[in-house]
């Protein structure tokens, strides 16, 4: 009980209590300069919001496991935080921190250089006692707000890196679909330019093709390539992809124009979609343009879950569900959109 007391249960380090009743006992200590290091995870809640709370753990485990390995035995370490760890080291000076903190750095970047999904990145600020600081607890704010000035430099950037990751666990899930977003980019391209879409507005309608199923890195494999019929709670979870793909896009200044239609790509006509439930007109333009190209595309070719339709049993579909699932007008537009191509 005394440990568990005094240990966080997730990563095995100390937690915030052990940490304080540590500096209160080396503040008695007024001879000894005392080191301080702060470290936060930058893009853990963008983590737990897309890949799941297991992933963020994960995550965290492995933090604590690169920021122990590299202090000295006497140096305590812990967990002060969600996101947060702090370490003591006593009997040092600034160089001996500093150097701390580049081991970390270095650390981080083998840790990534080995292809980590998602990847880690830590913002870091210290600071030691001295003459005109012996309070521990000004050490610790001066250290906290150090940490915080880097993460205001390396906030955006770790969120971004984070997603390029998702992006490119999304690409290397395409195999199983056999070049389905290429294939749909150039679907929507051909529907809007035929309804006269501005050339401007094309690029970012290519991107949302590309990109509207990112929130499926978010949804586990047992689900997403399952080929039996997927039960109510499996597609309950599965609808979650519009709303994860819809925070990733957020935190990404080039996906971030689009986040809202990734958010309601799969609204309905008749108002029967999710997650809002919009209706008609109420419904971005360029998500009933995607909806009716991936609709398509997904009928005539293979899926783990069923066979390619013909050309024409495709058709025949998306023709019944004019008016329901699909923009009447649209549907028009793109059967001869098809015709066409054939």
């Amino acid at each position: 009980m005394k440990y568990l007391g005094l240990h966080d249960t997730l990563t095995g380090l100390y937690n915030r209590t052990f940490f304080e009743e540590e500096m209160l006992r080396l503040q008695e200590k007024r001879d000894m300069r005392v080191g301080m290091l702060v470290c936060d995870i930058d893009g853990l809640k963008l983590v737990n919001d897309t890949l799941g709370h297991e992933a963020g753990d994960r995550l965290l485990i492995s933090a604590a496991g690169i920021i122990k390995e590299c202090f000295r035995l006497g140096d305590m370490v812990a967990r002060i935080g969600g996101d947060e760890f702090a370490v003591l080291l006593p009997d040092c000076d600034e160089s001996v921190v500093d150097l701390a903190s580049l081991r970390i750095k270095e650390e981080v970047e083998k840790y990534n250089a080995a292809g980590a999904v998602p990847p880690l990145s830590m913002s870091i600020g210290f600071a030691v006692s001295g003459k005109t600081k012996d309070n521990l607890g000004e050490v610790f704010k001066e250290a906290d707000n150090n940490m915080y000035r880097e993460k205001l430099h390396s906030g955006q950037s770790a969120r971004s890196a984070i997603v390029q990751t998702l992006m490119k666990a999304l690409e290397a899930r395409d195999y199983l679909t056999e070049g389905h977003a290429d294939r749909l980019q150039e679907l929507v391209e051909e529907l809007a330019s035929a309804i006269g879409l501005p050339e401007r507005g094309l690029a970012d309608l290519r991107l949302l093709a590309k990109f509207h199923d990112i929130g499926k890195v978010g949804i586990p494999d047992r689900i997403l390539f399952k080929e039996a019929p997927l039960t109510a709670d499996e597609y309950s979870e599965m609808k979650r992809h519009s709303e994860i793909g819809h925070r990733i896009a957020q935190s990404n200044p080039d996906l971030s124009p689009i986040a809202g239609w990734i958010l309601k790509h799969h609204e309905w006509w008749n108002g029967q979609g999710y997650p809002q439930g919009l209706k008609g007109d109420a419904i971005p333009l360029e998500c009933r343009i995607l909806a009716i190209a991936d609709a398509y595309d997904a009928m005539t070719n293979d899926r783990p879950y069923h066979r390619a339709l013909s050309r024409e049993e495709a058709v025949a579909e998306i023709k019944r569900c004019a008016g329901s699932q699909f923009d009447p007008d649209l549907v028009r537009v793109f059967l001869q959109v098809i015709q066409y191509r054939f």
